[in-house]
């Protein structure tokens, strides 16, 4: 009896998981002729309020000075690609199915020389409330270096970092 008593006390004090929002930086090397996937999370921190974004992605080739819209995509599925440049060559890697875009990833298909520059991208998101509703921006810049071809060093020091940790 003092058996089931401690399984029904446990599974009651146990609680639902609920997933967590990360924003990490994008990695900055791209392989030319392969895919690359540009990364741009912005967590929202109250996660109970309902919210409505969009992600902007925009683009300032090496050497240029202003930056040119390539992708916009708003909650909901929403897509644009103005710039004819990424025409057919970029795919949305971000938040599916919701109005509340939180990851904003796009990835590169086949990687050109010409795809080296900043990326500048965008979060304008909207917090509806009772009453009103509260907008905020935030800006996210990826510098992205296309390199011929994948370092060497990264896959051993990856090795080594988890060899370290599991001793």
């Amino acid at each position: 009896m003092a058996n089931c008593l401690f399984v029904v006390l446990s599974l009651s004090s146990a609680s639902l998981c609920h997933g967590a929002c990360v924003e990490v930086d994008s990695d900055t090397d791209a392989v030319v002729s392969e895919g690359f996937k540009l990364g741009c999370i912005s967590c929202k921190m109250r996660g109970e309020v309902p919210a409505e974004a969009t992600v902007e992605w925009s683009f300032m080739p090496k050497g240029e000075s202003e930056f040119t819209k390539v992708r916009e995509v708003r909650g909901g599925g929403q897509d644009d690609i103005p710039d004819e440049r990424f025409y057919e060559r970029l795919d949305w890697n971000g938040s599916k199915k919701t109005k509340d875009l939180q990851d904003g990833s796009i990835y590169i298909l086949n990687v050109t020389w010409n795809d080296t520059g900043t990326y500048r991208c965008i979060f304008n998101r909207t917090l509806t409330f009772t009453s009103y509703g509260f907008h905020t921006d935030v800006t996210k810049i990826v510098h992205l270096n296309v390199v011929p071809r994948r370092s060497a060093t990264a896959t051993p020091l990856i090795i080594q970092q988890i060899t370290v940790n599991d001793s």
